[in-house]
């Protein structure tokens, strides 16, 4: 029992892990998953802001032997990375119960002291709390914050958030630390070791600026606005920014090797600054209150789904904490306010993880409010108990089920059919990131599946740096349009740089890029081109095909062929497992495949192969059941 009270925050790290485990994506997953694979195992720069200590981490990581597949390997990282922050917040949480006299009441220096008025003020009282009760609301807090949606989700797959969450937390242990270390033996030592945490956090998630607020009032309430503390920041800045820049080095030194994923190629200074800044990116900040509007709602929308009954323990714990540790309590205050405040200027789809910090703060106001309960002299200990352990469990098993991604192969079988299905040497032209494009970077540049096919990314032909990418891989397919790229590279660069543009001259010659990739091609390579382009802008007549093409429904993408007659598929005998636990991504994989599929039917029944339509339409009824058939289509089953 000693032994268990003492290292009690490994066992709850140890039990949180095991759970993840349970729940851990054994492949690819959507959005950014295979792409952040690829990053790490092939040592390459990733989508910004680059994320360089993460790429780093999981390189070395993926050196290890284990006898799993490499996606799985890295999965497993991002498990360890989760269940280490929940140990780290779990003892964070010990060591603020340990202090909450110095979180009490402590005023910031001053040249004189105001004389009292009235009755003189009573001494602060030492708040005594069992070691016992503060162990057990450490673990209920870490637990809390442990299986909350959106952290768990984290641990689950490759993402940048498990290890920013490690890092974050060791940031706010340190910060704490040296906050309570400045009243006994104030050594300028405690805040170097935080500042040095607080660099590594900005090397992998920009993210971590959303702690400095927070950093700042407990910084100031304890030292006060005077040269002496404004000598400590400068020092604390000069220990921060060489750890930070020491890390981002790694971006233009492995760029200036052409890795296999090289985004944004950040060798110079100027594209070095774009790719850590995120740029591109910040086109979808502070764009309107409307949109903050929405993003608000949608965080009070989540929160009760985050953590169920564990929202109104932390509800009581916020009026707790605000009379036992006044200082601490206005240090989650004040966290919280900022992240989620400067998150809802962000407008983008996937925000949930950048409302992350205010779930840790949360969990920490859920440890109050364990406090509260277990004191309650008419409520007894053993009742105390089973009613946290009660509002763990519905909390656990409802987000178990929502993010439980132990059976999700939907998006490796997805990519690799597409990939599959396609002839030797092909180019598939598309803008499917979040269930292919960024899947293929992982089995093509790690596992050499289908290395062949040539995809690329219709969006990210916007970009400068793609150009070179695509054609480190394949020299060839932009040979036939290299003057258009030229002239198009010229007319970017003020664009990337935020000086005056021609719009109309650039989005010209970006049209032309892409329809002249079809021209050059087509003749010696077989061409796909996705529905998404198809539906879009091909219809919007911003790509077109040359005279005398057509475009003949495949089994996953359209074929670009010459004149009207018909052009043989495959059979449709891949098998795509759709996940049980299904999100928006899921739901697109089907209903793309279900369409191009009835797409391809249609085709054969136009040209008299009735036969054939079935073969399609009955992979559609076998596979994809929550495919609504056209009713003509219908028909052809039923003769």
């Amino acid at each position: 029992m000693p032994f268990l009270k003492k290292h009690f925050y490994l066992f709850t790290a140890l039990f949180a892990f095991i759970i993840y485990i349970f729940t851990l994506a054994p492949s690819v997953v959507q959005i950014d998953s295979g792409e952040l694979a690829a990053v790490q195992i092939t040592l390459g720069i990733a989508h910004p802001t680059g994320y360089p200590l993460f790429t780093m981490l999981g390189y070395l990581f993926s050196l290890i032997p284990l006898p799993f597949t490499k996606i799985f390997q890295m999965n497993l990282l991002a498990a360890i990375y989760c269940s280490s922050a929940i140990g780290v917040f779990t003892f964070t949480i010990k060591y603020s119960l340990d202090n909450l006299l110095v979180f009490k009441k402590i005023e910031a220096p001053k040249k004189e002291k105001r004389k009292s008025r009235g009755k003189p003020e009573e001494p602060v009282k030492q708040i005594e709390l069992s070691d016992n009760f503060k162990i057990l609301s450490a673990v209920f807090g870490g637990l809390t914050l442990a299986f909350s949606r959106t952290f768990w989700f984290q641990s689950t797959s490759v993402e940048v958030y498990s290890l920013h969450l490690l890092l974050i937390s060791l940031t706010i242990f340190f910060l704490l630390k040296a906050f309570v270390s400045s009243f006994e033996n104030d050594k300028l030592y405690n805040w170097l070791v935080f500042a040095f945490f607080l660099a590594l956090g900005f090397t992998n998630h920009m993210t971590t600026l959303l702690i400095l607020l927070g950093t700042s009032y407990l910084f100031f309430s304890r030292y006060g606005y005077n040269s002496a503390s404004f000598k400590k920041i400068l020092l604390m800045l000069l220990f921060f920014l060489p750890v930070l820049i020491i890390v981002y080095t790694y971006l233009p030194i492995r760029a200036s090797q052409n890795p296999i994923l090289n985004w944004s190629n950040p060798t110079d200074w100027e594209r070095i600054y774009r790719h850590i800044t995120g740029k591109q990116y910040q086109v979808w900040l502070f764009t309107s209150f409307d949109s903050a509007g929405k993003q608000l709602s949608h965080f009070f929308s989540i929160l009760p789904l985050e953590f169920f009954l564990s929202l109104l323990i932390s509800a009581i714990g916020f009026f707790v904490s605000m009379f036992r540790a006044k200082k601490l309590f206005l240090f989650i205050l004040i966290t919280f306010a900022f992240s989620v405040l400067y998150s809802i200027n962000y407008d983008i789809y996937d925000i949930d993880s950048y409302f992350l910090l205010a779930f840790i703060m949360i969990s920490f106001f859920a440890v109050f409010g364990v406090i509260k309960i277990l004191e309650m002299k008419s409520l007894p200990k053993k009742y105390a108990l089973a009613f946290l352990a009660i509002v763990l469990l519905i909390q656990f098993y409802f987000n178990f089920i929502k993010v439980n991604q132990s059976n999700v192969y939907t998006f490796e079988d997805y990519t690799k059919s597409v990939l599959k299905s396609v002839p030797e040497n092909s180019i598939i032209f598309s803008y499917q990131w979040d269930y292919f494009i960024s899947s293929s970077y992982y089995y093509q540049a790690v596992e050499n599946f289908r290395k062949d096919v040539t995809v690329i990314d219709k969006e990210l032909l916007r970009r400068s740096w793609y150009f070179k990418q695509i054609n480190n891989q394949d020299p060839k397919v932009f040979s036939g349009v290299k003057s258009e790229i030229d002239k198009f590279l010229v007319e970017l660069q003020p664009f990337e740089r935020d000086e005056k543009f021609d719009a109309n001259r650039l989005e010209s010659l970006y049209r032309t890029i892409m329809s002249n990739l079809i021209l050059t091609n087509v003749s010696e390579r077989d061409y796909f081109i996705a529905p998404e382009i198809v539906d879009h802008e091909m219809k919007k007549g911003e790509v077109k095909l040359p005279e005398g093409f057509n475009m003949v429904p495949h089994l996953f993408f359209y074929k670009v062929v010459r004149g009207s007659e018909y052009v043989p598929a495959p059979d449709p005998d891949f098998q795509i497992r759709i996940a049980s636990n299904r999100n928006i991504y899921i739901d697109n994989i089907e209903n793309i495949t279900g369409r191009m599929l009835s797409n391809r039917a249609y085709y054969e029944v136009q040209h008299g192969r009735t036969d054939r339509a079935k073969i399609y339409l009955q992979k559609i009824l076998n596979d994809f059941p929550g495919f609504q058939l056209h009713p003509a289509l219908q028909e052809v089953l039923k003769n």
